[in-house]
């Protein structure tokens, strides 16, 4: 078996997709009044805004355990890895990463104790979100069945992530405030929750790209960011629906011809982007 990949919820990788790529998704923890659920497992895109519309109180969201990446990582080794490389988002806008590194250090540990072969497992801080990691593990996926190494997808997926664009909108701040995640991007808010700023990330933190009045205005806005930025490699849509989705293809599509890899935005990522949500992840060509 070649080097196996694996990645957390927030990736919005589907399980189905996951499944048929070769990789494996260790899902978050969405809590609704008490009733626990996990990501992209007990709750699928539609559900989550249903229930997400409907509820008086914002979910909250919390990491994998230990064990839950124990097992991820122990099943790939049971299934014949020669090495895992583990993909997870920004450490600043989550402590997924760390949970996913201490589960790996203590299996090479109890590995070494009972005289198992040691197998790698590379974590990387993709310093992003959703598809902005999760289109990049999935094209690593490919290129460790055609046999590229643990250090070669390591470099891939963080070269990736770290120089992509992102671009994004929301229907609201008001989620992004409640969980604590808006990050620089307060700046923009002041007073008022109604303005549609382009918001991006750097640093992997939510930062304000723009600060635009409409959302016509913003899409609009959108289009001109994507040409500006030239030639283009590799490019992802997330959405929290099809409406929001096809708002910016109607802009991106005049000045992007090339393919667009399509994603939802799950609950994790949606407790905090709200609904009516859609962001673009574009690698330029260098």
């Amino acid at each position: 078996m070649p080097i196996h990949l694996v990645a957390d919820s927030t990736s919005d990788i589907e399980q189905d997709r996951a499944a048929q790529a070769g990789v494996t998704i260790v899902p978050l923890t969405v809590d609704f009044g008490g009733q626990t659920y996990l990501d992209g497992v007990d709750l699928d895109n539609k559900t989550f805004y249903a229930k997400l519309a409907s509820s008086s109180v914002l979910p909250k969201t919390s990491t994998p355990s230990i064990e839950a990446f124990r097992e991820a990582y122990e099943q790939a080794i049971e299934n014949g890895a020669t090495g895992i490389l583990s993909v997870h988002i920004s450490g600043a806008l989550s402590g997924t990463i760390n949970t996913a590194t201490l589960a790996a250090q203590q299996l090479a540990e109890d590995r070494a104790a009972h005289g198992k072969p040691e197998v790698p497992i590379k974590l990387v801080d993709s310093r992003t979100v959703s598809a902005g990691f999760g289109y990049p593990v999935l094209l690593a996926a490919q290129r460790a069945k055609d046999g590229a190494s643990l250090d070669e997808l390591a470099a891939f997926v963080q070269h990736i992530s770290e120089s992509s664009k992102t671009l994004f909108l929301l229907d609201t701040l008001e989620y992004l405030q409640k969980g604590g995640r808006i990050g620089a991007a307060q700046a923009v808010l002041g007073t008022m929750l109604s303005i549609k700023p382009i918001l991006g990330i750097k640093d992997g933190l939510v930062v304000p790209i723009e600060r635009v009045r409409t959302r016509n205005k913003a899409l609009a806005r959108v289009g001109e960011l994507v040409h500006a930025i030239g030639p283009i490699e590799y490019m992802a849509l997330a959405s929290s629906d099809d409406g929001a989705a096809a708002d910016l293809l109607e802009v991106v599509r005049p000045v992007y011809d090339g393919h667009i890899e399509m994603f939802k935005l799950g609950a994790v990522v949606g407790t905090h982007a709200g609904p009516h949500a859609a962001g673009l992840f574009i690698m330029p060509k260098e």
